[in-house]
Parts: C-alpha cells; structure tokens; sequence
C-alpha cells in the first residue's frame, strides 16, 4: 500500500488536534482559547497583527479579535511603533508571557508523551524529515 501526501497530511492534523484536545483544559484555565494561544505564541516573532496573521495563516479580522480579547486579557498590550509612529506593535505582557510559557509546556508535555511511544531513532528521523520537508538542514537552519 503505498502512502500518499493526503494521508500523511491527514495523520499529522488528527495528531495535532489530539494533542491541542488533551490541553485544552489546561489552556482555559490560562484564560485561553486555541487560537489565542497560537497569536500569543506569535507575538515576539511577528510583532505587528498583520504579520501574525500571514505568518499563521489567518484572516486579519480574525487576528484583530484574538488580539483585542488578549489585550483585554492582560497579556498582550500595545505601543506606538518609534520606527514608524503610524503603528502599534504588539508586546507581551509579564502575564502573557507567563501564560504563553505554561502553554508551550502543557503542548510540549503532551507531545513528549506521544513522542515516548517512538524510539530514539525515529524521533531523529522524524526531525530529519520534517526538516528536509520544510527546506531547512537537520539543525534547522535553511538550507540552500
């Protein structure tokens, strides 16, 4: 039987919304839905909405929402731009860091757990092989 993307896709979205399914308690209890988890986690990286919204693929109205209800929340806040006094940059709060942190650990303890059920050896594989999928060389960076 051979596999095709299609599967491999579908197998590596059902893993991804167990593993988000099994933290959800622990999310709420931060005050977070998913996806707010996911612009929080964005934040420094992408630090103005619409470069959140490209880098998870999301609506920027969408992203506009979850950014209001963080703010509102007390982990995001927003500052004027000093490069360009037109925009507001996104800043995580010390509340908002803490939270996105026990977040990531919550996702990162469940997928360890999953993780435990395959060798040492196809962990590494694994890695490899998503990083040759994603461009990059096995140490993450980009390859040419």
């Amino acid at each position: 039987m051979s596999v095709d993307g299609a599967q491999l896709w579908t197998l590596n979205q059902r893993l991804l919304a167990v593993v988000l399914d099994a933290c959800a308690r622990e999310l709420a209890e931060l005050g977070l839905e998913t996806k707010e988890f996911f612009v929080l986690a964005e934040v420094e990286a992408s630090p103005y909405p619409a470069e959140i919204a490209a880098a998870l693929m999301l609506p920027k109205a969408s992203v506009t929402v979850y950014v209001r209800n963080l703010v509102a929340k007390g982990f995001v806040r927003r500052e004027i731009d000093e490069a360009d006094l037109r925009r507001h940059r996104l800043v995580l709060t010390d509340e908002g860091t803490r939270a996105r942190d026990r977040a990531l650990a919550a996702l990162a303890a469940e997928y360890d757990r999953r993780l435990a059920r395959v060798t040492p050896q196809d962990r590494a594989e694994l890695r490899r092989i998503l990083n040759v999928m994603l461009g990059r060389t096995d140490s993450g960076r980009t390859g040419e």
